[in-house]
Formats: C-alpha cells, sequence, structure tokens
C-alpha cells in the first residue's frame, strides 16, 4: 500500500473527530422522501455512492452562482466569453492542484473516468504492451483494443498484486513501451491498492502506470507526485459534482504526439487549403489537443468546485468519520451469518465506503428490490461493471454470462450477482444504521411484500 494512503487509514481508528466536523457534508437530496409498498413515506437513504454521489450543496450554490454569466470559452471577445474562459481555466489549475500534479503535467477535461481512459487508449504508442488486473472496473479493462494486453490474475494480497506485476513486467519485450493500468480503490470492495509500490514496479521495469481513482479521488487525497503515477483518471459525478464532467491529468509527450482524440474545432491552431485541394492542420500541443468542440464549462467548474469543498472539509475528517462508518456497517452485517461480505485482501484490509455481499438464500436483486421497496434504502446490486472480478469472489466460472446489474434468477433463487453498499461524506449516520437494521430483518423475517422479475429486474408487484 502507498505510504499516505496507508497512514491515512491506518490512523483512523485512533482518530477523534472533532464534533465541529463530524456532522455530514450538506448534499442535494438529503430531505428528498419516497413512498414505500407497505404504505406511507420516508427519508431515501442514498447509499449507492459508488456508481454516483449526490452533488454537495456547495457545488449546486457555486454553479447556480455562475450559471447567469455562463459563456462560450476561448472563442468570444464579450465579457461573459471572457469570464468563462478564465473561470474554465482557473478549474484546470484548481484540479492539478487537488492532485498535486508536476508542473509539466497536462489536465484535460473529459466526460468521466471511462472517457479518459479511452481517451488514454488512444494515444499509447501503437507498439505498447498494457498490463491490467482482472479485478479492474471495465473502464480500465476493456479500452486497450489497439495494443497488446496481458490480463492479470486477482491476486489475494496487495505483496501478491505487486509480485504478479513485477513477473508479468518481467517477462516483457523490455524494448517496447508498456503501460500498467490499476485501481486505487476497488469499486466492488472498496480496498485501497498499492499504488505506490505498484507505481515502483512499473517505473522499475521502464514502463508507465495510470490510476484509475474514480473510487479513491472522493474519499482520499491523490497525490500524483506522491504515489508517482504517470496518470490519473476520475469522474466529477462520483466526487459530489454533477454534469458529466472527467479529467484525465499526467504526462504530457504520449498525448501530444498522438492525433487528437476528436478532430474539430478547439483541438486545431491553423487550418489551411493547400494547392492540391487538401487541407493542412497544425494541432494544439496543449490540452486543448483532446478538447474539441465546445467544452462541458458547467460540468468543469462543478469538478473545481467539489476539489475546493474536499479540500476545504479537510480528508483528515473526512477519512475518519467514514471509517466509523465503515466499522458501523461491517460489524453490522458480520452479525448476520446468512451475509458475507466480499473480499481480496480480507478483513484488515484498508477500505473506503464500498462494501459487497451476499446473503444465503437470496437473489441479490430482490434482496435490493426488497430494500428500496420497504425501507427507502437505495443500493445495487449485479456485478457492478467488474464482471470478471465479482466472478472469481462469487467462485464462479470466469466464462460465465451475465449483465452488468441485471439478475439472472427470480426471487427466491440463488443468482451470479451481490448486492452493493457504498457511501461517502454526504452519508447520515441514520442512513447506515437504518442499512443495518433492515438487513437483519429481511434475513430473519422475510420481505413483507411480494415481488416479481419484470424485464430483468426485480420489482414489488402491485
Amino acid at each position: 500500500m502507498s505510504a499516505s494512503l496507508n497512514a491515512a487509514v491506518a490512523t483512523t481508528t485512533a482518530v477523534t473527530v472533532d464534533p465541529a466536523c463530524a456532522e455530514p457534508l450538506a448534499v442535494l437530496g438529503r430531505d428528498v422522501t419516497v413512498p414505500l409498498v407497505t404504505g406511507g413515506e420516508v427519508t431515501y437513504a442514498a447509499l449507492d455512492y459508488a456508481a454516483s454521489a449526490p452533488a454537495l450543496q456547495r457545488v449546486w450554490d457555486d454553479v447556480a452562482a455562475y450559471a447567469p454569466y455562463y459563456g462560450s470559452v476561448h472563442r468570444g471577445a464579450g465579457y461573459l466569453s471572457q469570464l468563462s474562459t478564465d473561470l474554465f481555466e482557473q478549474s484546470r489549475v484548481t484540479v492539478a492542484e487537488f492532485l498535486d500534479c508536476r508542473p509539466t503535467d497536462q489536465v484535460v477535461f473529459t466526460r468521466s473516468t471511462t472517457d479518459s481512459l479511452n481517451l488514454l487508449a488512444a494515444v499509447v504508442p501503437a507498439d505498447c504492451q498494457v498490463f491490467v488486473f482482472e479485478t479492474e472496473h471495465h473502464a480500465s479493462l476493456l479500452p486497450w483494443v489497439d495494443a497488446r494486453v496481458t490480463y492479470l490474475n486477482a491476486p489475494r494480497t496487495p505483496a501478491e498484486a505487486v509480485a504478479t506485476l513485477e513477473r508479468a513486467l518481467a517477462d516483457r519485450d523490455p524494448y517496447g513501451p508498456a503501460l500498467v493500468c490499476v485501481t486505487g480503490a476497488s469499486n466492488v470492495t472498496g480496498e485501497l491498492w498499492p499504488v505506490k509500490e505498484l507505481a515502483a514496479a512499473a517505473h522499475a521495469h521502464g514502463a508507465r502506470i495510470v490510476l484509475d481513482a474514480a473510487q479513491l479521488a472522493p474519499h482520499h487525497p491523490v497525490s500524483v507526485q506522491d504515489l508517482d503515477v504517470d496518470w490519473v483518471a476520475f469522474s466529477g459525478h462520483k466526487l459530489y459534482a454533477p454534469f458529466g464532467s472527467g479529467v484525465l491529468a499526467g504526462r504530457a509527450d504520449w498525448l501530444q504526439d498522438a492525433q487528437p482524440y476528436l478532430a474539430g474545432g478547439g483541438a486545431s491552431r491553423k487550418v489551411a487549403r493547400r494547392e492540391d485541394g487538401g487541407v493542412d492542420v497544425e494541432w494544439h500541443t496543449t490540452a486543448a489537443r483532446h478538447e474539441a468542440g465546445s467544452p462541458n464549462v458547467i460540468g468543469v467548474y462543478s469538478i473545481a468546485s467539489a476539489c475546493k469543498a474536499l479540500t476545504e472539509a479537510g480528508f483528515e475528517n473526512l477519512v475518519a468519520r467514514e471509517q466509523q462508518l465503515i466499522a458501523k456497517v461491517r460489524s453490522g452485517l458480520a452479525e448476520v451469518p446468512a451475509v458475507r461480505i466480499l473480499s481480496l485482501f480480507g478483513d484488515d484490509a484498508p477500505r473506503v465506503g464500498v462494501i459487497s455481499f451476499v446473503v444465503d438464500g437470496w437473489n441479490s436483486s430482490h434482496f435490493a428490490a426488497a430494500l428500496s421497496a420497504e425501507y427507502g434504502i437505495g443500493v445495487r446490486d449485479g456485478l457492478f461493471c467488474a464482471h470478471p472480478l465479482v466472478r472469481t469472489l462469487l467462485g464462479s466460472e470466469p466464462q460465465a454470462q451475465g449483465e452488468c446489474g441485471a439478475p439472472e434468477a427470480a426471487p427466491g433463487e440463488r443468482s451470479l450477482n451481490a448486492i452493493r453498499v457504498s457511501f461517502g461524506a454526504g452519508t447520515p449516520d441514520e442512513h447506515v444504521e437504518r442499512f443495518v437494521g433492515a438487513v437483519k430483518e429481511l434475513v430473519t423475517s422475510g420481505a413483507a411484500w411480494q415481488y416479481r422479475t419484470e424485464e430483468g429486474r426485480c420489482v414489488p408487484v402491485v
């Protein structure tokens, strides 16, 4: 495990959260009520942060204050365009500071982590070898279609992860470029990966490394320099920022040497007709090279606002409080013999607020549907766009088929899916307490309502 992440988590058991900082951060939707099939309404418990975290109220307020001044960027001479351009570029600076980037790094704004990693896949050298663990989210697992890819088996300890990578890199062609892609925190188990050690192993063998920080950045500080990664990717919608924006930040050379990810306005510095009737294009060498088209200015600003909000709240306090929530959920689930928590690295592994589990005698979709319909609790069931990892953790055959989030069995039948509960800086204690109580009640007494399968989903009978 990287020293910075290890220290942040290892000290949380001894940290007493400052009472002034013990309350969750204000998020949109915190007072939304939802109907229950059993009658009445209840405040919605949003426990699906790993998919999309609710927007911070601070972020929403910042965006609302800017919205009247919205204008096109980089091309307009008017006041609002100039103001929006300044805001857009200052957001780039804010993100670079949030990630502790190197002075020469570029921050490219994208649509999401998936878009960021597909962008990187589009710019890797043609003869690049890519190494990726089967434990990755599909956003990290699948984009490398034009590279030579080595898929590594799931390790069972952080040390095994490093050793597995070192062996694979030692066997590679030592003369061509190589890239390692690894998550910072699993979107299935929440466990932290040894990023700094994996980066050291990659660099020792002449390879580069990209960090998928989609699940890490909302929960822990991410320092490009301390972790010594070459690139980092994350999504705004997991970082308490709405509007569909993402980030790819890191070394500029591969980005500058490749053709633009998208061809069009903004990516080009100069376009001229040739005498033979063709077109000559001079592309930008800055981040703009891969930001063709009119950018999502509000989305970019919302990411910058979220970065500021998390930094000002203090990650030490946020981590400490989240560890208390994790302990509350894990200890509560441990009291239910029918529940099995999924893990690669074991119970003592440092982790973020992402926990997946299965319940004996329950179809995962049925259980998740009952949590929603009868208790107003939103979780996720399925394979979480990490099919190989979940299959490995469930002990199923690697080639077993299944759709992301879609069950294959009726209520009461076993399925090759799991249930995921996830939370973060905006989660009240009451939400996790209600969740633990609901799990215990469902396992002990069963569902209070009838359910059926409809279009691949388990839904209450109405």
